[in-house]
């Protein structure tokens, strides 16, 4: 593993997309291009995070984004700690707040916090003196989620960000992700566009640095990449969506879509999937998929943020 000790890394959490700079990105997507050589070897652990303590705080059911940070946190030799709802004070109804300082009165060195609520992840981080990560608040964001997308994108282009044309397909207006990919992509130099049914646009897209369409093969014209957000089910119980057949038959991507877009097309999902729904499975399981490049991505960004901020003097 190299890494570029000379960077001065300004930040004690990662609560946003919107708070690092460009060159801040580039210094963790290439960290995280060392880590991810360590993913590949026999023996895939390192003592750089020996004596450290991870605390995984997850409100919120997870599978990949939790899993994927307490591999990150283990394969750098951290000592991680998960903690749910269902097994927390906040199920006796203690405050978040008090729940926080309790966790920091064990010292850890960086709490990752997934919480239903959109500012949770903040409120810690301003209470708190450890490290914060935002593992996904509210529909608000989800930035380890964005960075993951980004080194997968940038390893399928070369490299290059810059004029590439990109669609995100599906519930925009209920999701973390799309909001915070949104914000990294077009800084990053990536023309961004959005396809959804009119109830699920979010209130002031007008005014978000994207082009909105309606229709998807029209939508899909010369992209470079689609990703595919997951279809909320319970969104249509609220009235937000057609006839689940409606839906699919007009925005589930599918191999005749891709026909449209540029040929060497890529494809990405956060998931889970909802297969049928939101993507086909030939699209899912086509070699246009990064899906699962975006599985180990995630484990690599993770190393890469949890070591920035463990680290961080």
């Amino acid at each position: 593993m190299s890494t570029d000790s000379r960077y001065l890394w300004q930040h004690k959490d990662l609560l946003g997309t919107s708070q690092l700079s460009v060159a801040d990105v580039y210094h963790l997507l290439d960290l995280a291009r060392s880590f991810q050589e360590i993913n590949r070897r026999p023996v895939r652990k390192v003592p750089t995070l020996q004596g450290r303590t991870i605390i995984l705080f997850f409100v919120e059911n997870s599978t990949r984004t939790k899993t994927s940070f307490d591999v990150a946190g283990k394969r750098l030799s951290a000592d991680t700690h998960a903690l749910s709802q269902a097994g927390s004070s906040l199920n006796k109804g203690e405050s978040l707040l008090d729940t926080g300082l309790t966790l920091q009165a064990m010292n850890p060195d960086v709490i990752v916090v997934r919480h239903s609520s959109s500012g949770a992840a903040a409120f810690l981080a301003n209470q708190l003196s450890c490290g914060v990560v935002n593992a996904g608040d509210g529909w608000h964001a989800h930035p380890t989620q964005a960075l993951l997308d980004c080194y997968s994108l940038r390893t399928a282009w070369d490299g290059a960000f810059e004029g590439k044309k990109l669609l995100i397909l599906g519930d925009i207006a209920h999701s973390r992700v799309a909001r915070s990919n949104v914000q990294l992509l077009h800084r990053l130099g990536v023309d961004v566009r959005l396809c959804a049914p009119r109830t699920l646009l979010p209130a002031g897209v007008e005014k978000w640095p994207v082009t909105v369409y309606g229709d998807l093969t029209n939508a899909v014209e010369g992209v470079d990449a689609v990703m595919c957000l997951r279809l909320q089910l319970e969104r249509q119980q609220a009235g937000l969506l057609p006839d689940l057949s409606e839906y699919s038959r007009r925005f589930c991507l599918n191999p005749q879509h891709l026909e449209h877009a540029s040929a060497a097309v890529k494809v990405l999902h956060p998931g889970p999937l909802n297969r049928g729904l939101e993507i086909s499975d030939v699209v899912a399981d086509s070699p246009a998929s990064l899906i699962l490049d975006q599985v180990s991505a995630g484990v690599a960004v993770r190393m890469a943020v949890l070591y920035l901020l463990a680290t961080r003097k």
